[in-house]
């Protein structure tokens, strides 16, 4: 049986400690770990998982998952260095810390992958990409691959698009929370309670969001099937584009994958 490390204890370490056990795993079969050891205990008792500190975790692993914000990232490499067992699958959800970073400061021949989870992971709605180092082998990925589809989707690809993947996907739910925001605002300001106005637009999303997985029509087709000539959606849809909301998104996400290299660059 394998055992699962997962290091750090924050948002999105919690997050996967309670989706791997909804998914079936053995709550003895995964240690925390975390730089609060309060909260790596609390994680414990509430999930029935074991808590230990980080190289202790690490020893006993056979998949370690290191889930802390990228500048605690050097600190805790060089505490575990000297207990990555031979074989053992080193998983990184930090943003801009790449393979190369990870396998220079883990023993030679580490089987690392870096992944970009996002936070729909906390109602197992997540889209995460991974992207193996040289030296994970084809069955280290498909473990990497079928722990964190217990939070959501997952796909495979180089690791040069994943200042891209950061830019789409990784903070693509701030993007989608700063659209439904500003809907929302244009309930209110159009005389609707602000109650009415949220679930108007949060199951519009929703909505919206199935057609395109279900149907599998390009969006430009879904949205003309709404625009009739002349009608209230082409009007909205010109106000739009008079005021450069396409030209912007691009913007933002250039802009979101520019800094996802120079944190990349920082290391």
């Amino acid at each position: 049986m394998t055992t699962i490390a997962i290091l750090g204890a924050g948002v999105m370490g919690s997050t996967l400690v309670a989706a791997l056990i909804r998914a079936g795993h053995d709550p003895a079969d995964i240690v925390v770990s975390d730089r609060s050891s309060g909260r790596s205990r609390e994680l414990a008792e509430q999930h029935g998982v074991r808590s230990a500190p980080a190289h202790e975790a690490t020893a006993v692993a056979d998949t370690v998952v290191i889930a802390v914000k990228p500048q605690d990232m050097a600190a805790l490499l060089n505490q575990i260095h000297g207990a990555v067992r031979p074989h053992t699958l080193v998983i990184s959800l930090a943003a801009g810390i790449s393979t190369d970073y990870l396998e220079r400061r883990l023993p030679e021949g580490t089987g690392v992958v870096r992944a970009m989870p996002n936070t729909p992971a906390l109602v197992d709605q997540g889209m995460t990409a991974i992207s193996s180092g040289r030296h994970c082998t084809p069955e280290l990925l498909a473990r990497a691959e079928g722990l964190l589809r217990s939070v959501g989707r997952v796909i495979a690809l180089d690791e040069r698009h994943q200042d891209a993947v950061t830019a789409i996907s990784g903070s693509g739910p701030a993007y989608i929370f700063y659209v439904v925001e500003a809907m929302i605002e244009a309930g209110v300001l159009l005389g609707l309670p602000r109650q009415t106005a949220t679930e108007l637009v949060v199951q519009t999303l929703y909505g919206a969001a199935t057609m395109i997985r279900e149907t599998g029509e390009h969006p430009t087709v879904l949205r003309e099937q709404v625009s009739s000539p002349g009608g209230t959606s082409v009007a909205a849809i010109r106000a739009l584009e008079d005021h450069k909301v396409r030209a912007a998104f691009l913007t933002a996400m250039e802009a979101a994958a520019r800094r996802s290299a120079e944190l990349a660059g920082g290391e």
